[in-house]
């Protein structure tokens, strides 16, 4: 039964037109570079990355104490002669708005970035260490860490003091990245990503895999509030 409007004003006449068109659904699963998130011309071997994933797995199991939450960490560097690591080295400051009352409030002391320019001996001699030294040629960095995230998760909204490079490892389509108002999926096929987290920003993992990035950080001048 064809339905009729008994009020025709602006935001029905808007509504049928968009009705007319129909919604993108292919391009989603690809990346779109925008404001804050764009790829570099780096890449690595996915097979390899993952070969490494699964040896690096074996020497040390994912650390953090938010892993029921879906969240955990491996520290691929460290500081020189490091061989233990706070909540806070896995995660470090941050900034969010938690509630209905908007205001920013920081969490997590300040990691000085530029401190962690050691290569964790654990895994040393997998291709993690190559992807390490590769982009230590290129750029200051800073924490390197495999971050995963568990299925149907999302990080908070917040923002970093510096921005970071995301190499992806295991994803799946509906394993998002967001930046402000920009959002795209990131393949895991040995792309190299910068993400500007010094804006607001969150990670979410819609599908029904894990999600695991090598994340480092670039230790450039830190934002301090």
């Amino acid at each position: 039964m064809a339905f009729t409007a008994q009020i025709y004003d602006l935001d029905v006449r808007a509504v049928e037109g968009w009705m007319k068109t129909n919604p993108d659904t292919t391009s989603v699963a690809a990346f779109k570079p925008g404001p804050g998130i764009q790829k570099l011309d780096l890449t690595f071997d996915i097979e390899e990355l993952r070969k490494a994933l699964d040896q690096c797995l074996e020497r040390e199991p994912f650390q953090g104490d938010m892993q029921d939450q879906g969240f955990a960490a491996l520290p691929l560097s460290q500081r020189p002669g490091q061989t233990e690591w706070t909540p806070n080295d896995l995660s470090g400051r941050y900034w969010l708005r938690s509630d209905a009352r908007y205001v920013e409030e920081p969490r997590e002391d300040l990691v000085p970035e530029i401190d962690f320019s050691e290569f964790n001996p654990k895994f040393a001699g997998t291709y993690f260490e190559h992807v390490h030294q590769e982009l230590a040629k290129r750029f200051p960095i800073g924490r390197t860490r495999v971050l995963s995230k568990g299925m149907y998760n999302c990080n908070s909204w917040h923002r970093d003091p510096e921005p970071r490079l995301h190499i992806p490892v295991i994803s799946n389509p509906g394993s998002l990245f967001i930046v402000n108002h920009h959002v795209t999926h990131l393949p895991a096929d040995g792309s190299v990503y910068f993400t500007d987290t010094r804006g607001y920003h969150t990670a979410l993992n819609g599908g029904e895999t894990q999600r695991v990035h090598i994340v480092a950080a670039l230790a450039y001048t830190q934002i301090t509030k």
